[in-house]
């Protein structure tokens, strides 16, 4: 499962990074049924648009859902949320598969890109604040197609999309030597535009080396000393930063790796949150060493770390800092979780709580959880 969400660096002035500024979303658009390949990931750009990333067609689709009035979050625990999920398709729980999760922030209302068994179909399912369960058909929309363009390269999956200072930028995987990809478009969207294309070329800091074929997990946006960067997770697991200022379509660009969360893990999700004043990121992993090394009850664990370390451009790549040291935490300011033990997806709900897709012996429960 991938994860993409409504990502903007928040807060005030902090290590040099600022609140990115909102701009409009879709400029000129399409209406009707959108052809979908795919549903790699969702997130959400403001307005209540909805960006499908559709690895299988080369495309982000942005659609206005017309969700665009607070009408409060999610406050109780949904047990069985998957069983309940597939009952209204007239599935039973193994008939469907839940591929990603995001709230609307515009709405509050949590959205889910799900893929039937049987006839292979994707659906986009809701959870309003009452926990009702519906469906965002999507036939008659409003909609732009952003087509991913990477010259002769095949593009095989996205892995993320956000919006970034009025930017929709995605991650992906082309069939290229440097296959790690970022896109970037500029707004306001108009259909049929088309993505530039850099490959990424990243220091995996647990294996010592520069690599160009492991795309990013997943992103978000960073906005630096009046600079625009992208920063990304990837599995074994670094986090890194790329310029996106001043970079030539079809450039290779070289991260900056600024934290290694320690190997054996695939980062899922990640968001910027406040807490008593502080910015933090939280991020949630598989971890796929688990049954040799566990780190907890689940596969499924979950870190944050001050935001102020993604400002590093000193001790970085080699020296990146560590959360590990041998067994033991290396640093104060990278924090394992308990609490969000078994959290396959989540996202951002409001200001002090995130909702979480968690894994139950009894299936999955969607819960509304406190921001650490």
């Amino acid at each position: 499962m991938q994860s993409s969400k409504y990502l903007l660096v928040v807060g005030s002035v902090w290590f040099g990074m600022t609140l990115v500024a909102q701009a409009g979303v879709l400029k000129k658009t399409a209406r009707g049924t959108p052809e979908i390949k795919s549903i790699n990931v969702i997130s959400f750009a403001p307005e209540g648009v909805l960006m499908i990333g559709d690895g299988a067609a080369s495309q982000v689709l942005a659609i206005q859902t017309g969700d665009a009035s607070r009408r409060g979050t999610l406050m109780n625990k949904i047990e069985g949320v998957d069983a309940k999920m597939a009952g209204r398709l007239g599935a039973k729980a193994d008939g469907i598969e839940i591929l990603d999760m995001a709230v609307n922030p515009a709405s509050g209302t949590v959205y889910f890109a799900v893929r039937k068994q049987d006839d292979k179909s994707y659906l986009i399912l809701t959870v309003d604040a009452s926990g009702e369960i519906g469906e965002f058909e999507l036939d008659d929309v409003e909609y732009a197609r952003i087509r991913l363009s990477a010259g002769k390269v095949v593009i095989r999956n996205i892995t993320d999309v956000a919006w970034a200072d009025g930017k929709v930028v995605a991650s992906g995987r082309g069939t290229e030597t440097f296959a790690s990809a970022i896109f970037s478009i500029d707004a306001p969207l108009s259909h049929d535009s088309v993505g530039s294309v850099y490959s990424a070329e990243t220091y995996h800091v647990s294996h010592g080396r520069w690599e160009t074929k492991a795309p990013m997990s997943v992103l978000i946006p960073l906005k630096e000393d009046g600079k625009s960067y992208v920063v990304g997770a990837f599995s074994c697991t670094p986090v890194v930063k790329y310029p996106l200022d001043s970079i030539e379509p079809g450039a290779q660009v070289k991260g900056t790796s600024v934290i290694e969360l320690g190997s054996g893990n695939r980062p899922i999700d990640m968001f910027v949150y406040e807490k008593d004043g502080e910015p933090y990121v939280l991020t949630n992993t598989f971890r796929f060493h688990h049954e040799r090394r566990p780190f907890g009850p689940s596969p499924y664990w979950t870190v944050k770390f001050e935001q102020g370390l993604l400002a590093e451009n000193e001790k970085v790549n080699k020296e990146a800092i560590r959360r590990l040291k041998g067994s033991e935490p290396a640093t104060p300011k990278i924090e394992m979780i308990e609490a969000y033990h078994g959290v396959m997806q989540m996202d951002k709900l409001d200001d002090k709580r995130a909702v979480a897709l968690r894994e139950t012996e009894g299936g999955l429960n969607l819960e509304p959880l406190p921001l650490p």
